[in-house]
């Protein structure tokens, strides 16, 4: 497996692209409260996207019909904005935001609050939000693939939650999906070796209960096996010197 390693001029790109990511899924999650469907929160990322000169990296890709994804509660990925999807008091959502500019490729995920959410819920997602940057942590120049899984899966196993298998990370550039996947789970010290110029997107899916998943029949909703809730983070970051860049933080 090659692993892409990003010129000057495409680490450039993908800076932009991620910085606009970033500021579309800042203002998008102002409008996050009980009462909104979420799609009004699809059309009002279109018009984020649009005024950034910016294109939706989701609509249409493998045949996904909206430009976000939008995931309540024991939906893990890949929710489908809906008129009918009203957010009530107490949800959690998940927002996966991909932008492409530019020819480059920008993709985040977070969980939020609706409204006032219980204790459990507040635990679950700043695990899953922690663990992101454990993973983030580990992925230095010289460590493997295997050490990001590792250490992903650690910290979430180690507070008593489990980590879903079936979604991983991935490289991304010029396309949204590039080698190499990056599991949430595994063993340190193995896989490919990690070099400065590398770009990953990392996206831990925490779930409170088992880690199995069920797709709904809309073909693209994932849903938690026993109906547990399920938190969702992800950023792009670069492989560089010592320390890994969040491109996509905000």
């Amino acid at each position: 497996m090659a692993i892409p390693i990003k010129s000057k001029e495409e680490i450039a790109g993908v800076k932009k692209a991620c910085k606009k990511t970033a500021s579309v899924m800042k203002r998008l999650s102002r409008k996050i409260k009980p009462g909104v469907t979420t799609e009004s929160l699809n059309s009002a990322a279109e018009e984020l996207i649009a005024e950034l000169h910016c294109k939706p990296a989701f609509k249409g890709y493998m045949g996904y019909p909206k430009s976000i994804c939008t995931s309540i509660n024991n939906e893990v990925v890949h929710g489908i904005p809906a008129e009918g999807r009203l957010l009530s008091e107490g949800d959690i959502l998940s927002l996966d935001i991909g932008v492409v500019y530019k020819s480059f490729y920008g993709d985040m995920a977070a969980t939020f609050a609706v409204g006032e959410i219980t204790a459990e819920a507040e635990t679950l997602i700043r695990t899953a939000r922690e663990a992101l940057y454990n993973g983030i942590s580990s992925a230095l120049n010289g460590n493997t693939l295997g050490d990001i899984s590792s250490a992903i899966q650690r910290y979430v196993e180690d507070r008593g939650y489990s980590i879903v298998r079936k979604f991983v990370g991935h490289g991304i550039g010029r396309e949204l999906h590039e080698e190499p996947e990056i599991p949430n789970f595994g063993s340190p010290s193995i896989g490919p070796y990690l070099e400065n110029g590398m770009v990953f997107a990392l996206e831990p899916m925490v779930n409170d209960g088992d880690y199995r998943v069920n797709i709904l029949e809309d073909g693209w909703t994932a849903v938690t096996e026993d109906n547990s809730l399920s938190a969702h983070f992800e950023h792009t970051i670069l492989i560089w010197g010592s320390k890994p860049q969040v491109l996509t933080e905000f």
